[in-house]
């Protein structure tokens, strides 16, 4: 990736971090004014519905009274008391008495008219019948409500049964549990209304927030239009937008930092190849049966002038995308040179091996590298060992002829963390290799139920069927290493022997080894002698 291509990415992970805040909070706001509007409307709703329930016990409380009253029908004290209780009672507007089926007296007085008495449109649990639109003699016309209970009924308003303070834009309605509108508040939207009456439930719809409550004797419906959700979304996101521009701010930022850190990283990496900054450690291998050193792999190093180092993992990948990874194994193989050449020449049993990159694998550039560097040094080309991963047999083709070339020339060439990548036996047919190195993961898989452990005594299977030698890696207990031994893996390394070492550890614990363990063999048979 080009600086062009980190600066374009940079721009475009910088708008999508100032976005998502912003984004997220006007989804955080909506949802929070969605979540109270609802709530407000459903309090209003059963409020609605507590409000009817007072009413029609109010209504009923006087009911009851006058059935249970010994004074004479109609009579001066009777048309008082009926009088007292339409006073009382604040939902009553006229109190009728009711006898051989007509209106004989109200508390208006008797009446001379003759008005049946009426069929009610609904019966409470109480036994309680509810007449809607009834039109009384006395007063404007309006219709009432009449609750009929015994001889006697009281006409009442409906606006009662949906007395309730709420918000201006705040529409009510009250209906029996059959759907039977009894009253509403102002004229509500009448397509929902019908749909609420035959299925009540709270919600919203393109215009509407709307809540129901009901109990066995009423139902409450209360609605809402949404610019008050939209006013409530606006006030909250004004309340909440410093935290959104804060939240953008941090993402932005993170995405620059991040950026220029790539960016640094790439500079201060070409820098660091320039002023050759890099440096060896070397991974010592154990010949298994006799506990000898017979060599070591070469591990980069980047320590900055400050001190501070950088791992690895984050720099080669690095420099392989910005075309520093030549300059780079080129200075590998000079350390390796420098800070070997005597323990190489003076123990021709010893070996050191060097890793190739994907890019090395497929031009066979670093080879010509290796035997100019190599000439006149003393070091024969059967103690520098190359381990090559399996990405770099990407091209298989190409990934022969340098392998090939490797080994005429009379390097040993071992793949590289075999298992973790996407090589098959096929690929290991097909290329001339002489030894297979058993990625870390399956060797902590022994002795565990782990998945990958029965994968590990295959590979060792597959290894010897294809008469390559194996070296495994990260062997790090005295468990693994009796497993190993057991199945005849011939080398190992890992912190179970010693961790990574500068050159001069390294050159003293070879040594001590070899004290240890005795004379290493004069003249170790290299495994790719058969091809010289």
């Amino acid at each position: 990736m080009n600086r062009a291509r980190i600066i374009a990415a940079a721009v475009l992970f910088a708008l999508l971090g100032a976005f998502v805040p912003i984004a997220g909070l006007v989804y955080f706001t909506w949802s929070r004014a969605t979540e109270a509007e609802a709530a407000r409307l459903q309090l209003t709703a059963e409020r609605t519905l507590l409000r009817a329930n007072r009413a029609y016990e109010a209504g009923m409380l006087a009911l009851r009274r006058l059935n249970q009253s010994p004074l004479e029908p109609c009579s001066a004290d009777h048309l008082h008391l009926m009088r007292a209780l339409t006073l009382s009672t604040h939902s009553a507007e006229q109190v009728g008495y009711f006898e051989d089926g007509r209106l004989r007296c109200t508390s208006w007085g008797l009446m001379d008219a003759h008005v049946p008495e009426p069929t009610p449109d609904h019966v409470t649990a109480d036994g309680a019948g509810i007449t809607l639109g009834v039109r009384p003699i006395a007063g404007d016309g309006s219709p009432l409500i009449a609750l009929h209970f015994g001889r006697y009924d009281i006409l009442m308003d409906p606006a009662r049964f949906v007395d309730v303070i709420a918000d201006p834009n705040v529409r009510l309605a009250v209906a029996s549990p059959d759907g039977r509108l009894m009253a509403q508040q102002d004229l509500l939207d009448q397509p929902l209304l019908q749909r609420l009456l035959r299925n009540p439930h709270s919600g919203m719809d393109s215009r509407t927030l709307y809540a129901t409550a009901q109990d066995q004797e009423w139902l409450a419906i209360a609605t809402a239009p949404r610019t008050d959700l939209l006013a409530s979304f606006r006030q909250q996101f004004r309340q909440f937008i410093p935290l959104g521009v804060l939240g953008a701010l941090a993402a932005v930022a993170a995405v620059v930092w991040l950026s220029r850190r790539r960016l640094s990283l790439r500079g201060e990496l070409a820098t660091a190849v320039r002023r050759r900054e890099f440096h060896m450690h070397y991974q010592p291998i154990i010949e298994l049966d006799t506990g000898i050193c017979v060599g070591a792999e070469s591990l980069v190093r980047w320590t900055r002038p400050d001190g501070s180092h950088v791992r690895p993992d984050l720099f080669i990948p690095l420099a392989e995308e910005h075309g520093l990874i030549d300059a780079l194994t080129d200075q590998v193989i000079e350390r390796v040179i420098d800070d070997m050449r005597e323990l190489l020449v003076q123990d021709r049993s010893a070996h050191i091996a060097i890793n190739l990159s994907a890019g090395d694998v497929s031009s066979g550039r670093a080879l010509k590298v290796l035997a100019a560097k190599l000439a006149g040094t003393g070091i024969h080309p059967q103690q520098i060992w190359l381990e090559a991963t399996e990405r770099g047999f990407i091209d298989i083709q190409r990934a022969r002829n340098t392998l090939a070339v490797a080994r005429r020339t009379g390097h040993c060439v071992a793949i590289d963390d075999f298992g973790v990548g996407y090589s098959s036996l096929q690929y290991l047919q097909q290329l001339p290799l002489d030894a297979l190195k058993i990625d870390k993961s399956f060797i902590d898989a022994i002795g565990t139920d782990s998945a990958t452990s029965p994968v590990t005594s295959h590979i060792i299977d597959m290894a010897k069927t294809l008469g390559l030698f194996t070296v495994a890696e990260g062997i790090e207990t005295p468990a693994q290493l009796a497993y190993l031994q057991a199945r005849q893996v011939e080398f190992g390394q890992g912190w179970l022997f010693s961790r990574a070492l500068p050159p001069e550890e390294f050159i003293a614990f070879h040594h001590q080894r070899l004290q240890q363990y005795g004379k290493a063999r004069e003249n170790f048979q290299n495994p790719n002698s058969a091809v010289e």
